[in-house]
């Protein structure tokens, strides 16, 4: 029985389309996803238009495309890292210290890609919009079950609503990135971290020590 050898031209075309989404996230998150075209990629990427177009099939197929991709890139650098720590208040400051990280740390060029291209989609009816939407809603739902944990732990007061917890704490987050990009400044990070603190002291049934360590 002989061995089936790979085919070489579906590895290419592997390997071009991890290529173009590499750029098209990064695109995105500085210039929205309108700013991507097929044309543009083959030129910058030198590639041929019609390779590009036979992965992608239209600018529309290339713009879900990269949400696809760059929520795999979020999932592995926002999500993933806080599920070692346990359910609970620790992980919910995890989850802070984590996004505020991703997003200082500029794993999209252009700050958070999702606040990007909610913000270019948000009035803008279609599949795009659809794509967006559900990564949105995926994300608050985490933030919010991570909430929900910490209250069912017995380390957050019942009585703020996860919903609020969950609008309060995105809130902070957001704002530290785009002022961050608009100032090209990191002082905004500090600032959202000390907000994150006030904010779960307010509604933590404990003092864990890693906020007592950052209120110092």
């Amino acid at each position: 029985m002989t061995e089936r050898r790979p085919d070489g031209r579906v590895e290419r075309g592997n390997q071009t389309r991890r290529l173009v989404l590499e750029r098209t996230v990064r695109i995105g998150s500085s210039e929205g996803l309108e700013a991507l075209s097929l044309g543009r990629l083959a030129t910058e990427l030198k590639l041929s238009k019609s390779g590009v177009f036979a992965l992608f099939g239209s600018k529309e197929g290339l713009q879900l495309a990269t949400v696809r991709a760059a929520s795999r890139i979020y999932v592995d650098h926002v999500i993933e890292p806080v599920l070692a720590q346990p359910p609970g208040l620790a992980r919910l400051w995890e989850l802070s210290e984590v996004w505020l990280r991703y997003s200082a740390e500029r794993v999209f060029p252009g700050g958070c890609f999702f606040q990007r291209v909610r913000v270019e989609y948000s009035s803008r009816p279609g599949a795009v919009q659809d794509a967006v939407r559900a990564a949105d809603t995926a994300w608050r739902t985490f933030v919010r079950q991570t909430v929900l944990e910490a209250q069912d732990a017995g380390e957050i007061t019942p009585h703020r609503s996860a919903e609020q917890l969950t609008f309060e704490l995105t809130a902070l987050w957001e704002s530290s990135n785009t002022q961050s990009v608009l100032t090209d400044s990191d002082t905004p990070y500090p600032q959202a971290r000390a907000g994150v603190r006030e904010l779960l002291r307010a509604v933590a049934t404990v003092e864990p020590e890693f906020l007592a360590q950052a209120a110092a």
